[in-house]
């Protein structure tokens, strides 16, 4: 091998920065990894019922403008609780409820041009809480 050839990996190392870029967020002078909202539905409804919470989550990952690439849940008994996860092309959506609380917490966090935010009305239409408290967070902000 010649020496010419290490020239290559410094432009693989250049290109592997580029990518990176390309999946930050840049917004109000800011970069960051991914948007990530941590949610809270209280006084839920239908939070036991494993065919809703797949739908939700499907058409809730739709809204936001992300790729689902699989759903894994589990149902627990007696009380009929839901644990989940929707894998995405952009991150994750997990859900975790507690029927007999009327309770649910949701994980949105995506990278990229998604907006988390959209998936909010389709879990109120979906589970008709009587309180949703959202908190938004920066990952990965770049100082």
């Amino acid at each position: 091998m010649s020496k010419n050839n290490l020239k290559p990996a410094l432009h693989a190392v250049q290109s592997e920065e580029a990518a990176v870029d390309e999946h930050f967020i840049c917004k109000d002078g800011m970069r960051y990894a991914g948007m990530h909202l941590i949610i809270d539905l209280w006084g839920g409804k239908h939070l036991d019922n494993l065919a809703l919470v797949k739908q939700t989550l499907t058409e809730a990952v739709s809204e936001i403008g992300a790729t689902l690439l699989n759903i894994d849940l589990h149902h627990f008994e007696p009380n009929g609780g839901i644990s989940g996860v929707a894998v995405l092309a952009e991150s994750h959506m997990s859900i975790h409820t507690w029927p007999e609380k009327g309770y649910a917490a949701l994980d949105v966090f995506v990278c990229g041009d998604c907006q988390p935010q959209k998936a909010i009305p389709v879990l109120r239409r979906a589970f008709l809480p009587d309180n949703i408290q959202c908190t938004e967070m920066k990952r990965g902000l770049v100082l």
